[in-house]
């Protein structure tokens, strides 16, 4: 067995989620999870067979994010896995919709950071054990930390 770092490949403000989901149904319904979860997403969405044909399968509604979901689904090779990168969004508007799609096993990654990804190939098959997202913590949370996390939260809208 050969183990494999894998650098995502996106823009620099795109969110990219990664996971495992087990059978080609799943393409139409992360689309569909996607698009109901936030209207006029731009979003490119890529899933790997892992029997038959073995093909990518790629939908979403923006070229540029399927051409690069198809192109890191490609790269990291592993069967059974989605690549979702979303241009308009972030993955707190549609982790929640993942989730409840019936294939989608797990979820491995969902981050604007650096993002690699941890694959085992035997010679016939390639999997992910894990990835690296984004850096090392250089310390722990201050009191003005925590504060500026709290004020950035409001800012956002995500707590009032």
């Amino acid at each position: 067995m050969q183990l494999e770092l894998v650098a995502v490949t996106k823009d620099e403000d795109m969110n990219v989620i990664i996971g495992q989901t087990h059978f080609i149904k799943s393409v139409e319904d992360i689309y569909e999870a996607v698009v109901n979860a936030v209207p006029g997403v731009k979003f490119g969405l890529a899933f790997n067979e892992a029997s038959g044909v073995c093909l990518v399968r790629c939908a979403g509604t923006d070229e540029h994010l399927i051409a690069l979901a198809r192109d890191n689904a490609l790269a990291i090779g592993a069967g059974h896995i989605f690549v979702l990168l979303l241009g308009n969004a972030y993955p707190i508007n549609v982790l929640n919709a993942l989730k409840t799609v019936p294939e989608v096993c797990s979820i491995f990654a969902a981050t604007a950071n650096a993002l690699q990804v941890i694959v085992a190939d035997d010679g016939t098959g390639r999997g992910i054990l894990g990835v690296i997202d984004g850096e090392k913590p250089k310390g722990g949370e201050s009191d003005g930390d925590a504060a500026d996390r709290k004020a950035l939260l409001r800012r956002f809208g995500y707590k009032f």
